[in-house]
């Protein structure tokens, strides 16, 4: 007999259900993040593999969720929120976790180390990061209550605190990126042009993730302004 597709048994009369598991598989990959950074730190390349294959896998899951939720989406006009709303979040969720995958292959795929007098921003910017991914993951677990509640009333006040409060970590990385930068910059005399050069792609890099996650919160704060 053949088996049902992975996201066919959780449709109900409802999407939303599916789309806050995928974005609960995009956090759990990329707080992996945390243990590939404390490698590159510690120049553990053990430590450093074991965590990209936890991030490859996790991003691989949820693409295979993503296209699967894409598929199975339904087309008809009664939804409790807009189609197009809908696959737009999904897919700026799952740009977060080819984000961390990407970060993850250029480490390994570089070999990269990072110079001492960066380790001390390095460490909060990177969890700062991190930190924006699940806030914005806790504000999609809030999406079936706003629904619930017909995007009206205390929910919708409490949802916007949450995108707030997001916002205020991504301005935090924001801050602590240009401080790293600014590190980087009084260092290039001392690094090889292609360790420099590598070195500012992963800062950016490691700061698009909270500026991924930011867009899924500044996507559900237009659908609360309709």
């Amino acid at each position: 007999m053949p088996t049902k597709p992975y996201m066919s048994g959780l449709f109900g009369t409802s999407p939303i259900r599916p789309l806050q598991q995928h974005m609960t598989v995009v956090y759990d990959s990329v707080k992996n993040l945390e243990p590939l950074f404390a490698g590159l730190i510690d120049e553990d390349t053990k430590k450093i593999a074991v965590a990209a294959k936890k991030i490859a896998d996790g991003e691989h899951k949820a693409d295979v969720m993503k296209k699967e939720l894409r598929h199975h989406l339904p087309k008809g006009l009664f939804m409790p929120v807009d189609r197009r709303d809908l696959l737009d979040v999904l897919l700026m969720q799952d740009s977060i976790a080819n984000q961390a995958k990407d970060i993850a292959s250029l480490i390994m795929g570089r070999k990269m180390t990072l110079p001492k007098q960066m380790h001390e921003l390095f460490i909060p910017y990177g969890q700062r990061c991190i930190d924006a991914v699940e806030q914005a993951r806790n504000i999609i677990h809030e999406l079936d209550k706003l629904v619930e509640t017909g995007f009206r009333g205390l929910e919708v006040d409490h949802v916007e605190e949450m995108i707030s409060k997001l916002d205020s970590i991504e301005s935090e990385t924001d801050k602590l990126q240009r401080q790293l930068r600014d590190v980087l910059f009084t260092l290039e005399d001392e690094l090889r042009a292609t360790d420099v050069m590598f070195t500012y792609r992963l800062i950016e890099w490691v700061g698009r993730v909270a500026d991924d996650a930011q867009k899924v919160g500044s996507r559900l704060q237009l659908m609360l302004a309709r």
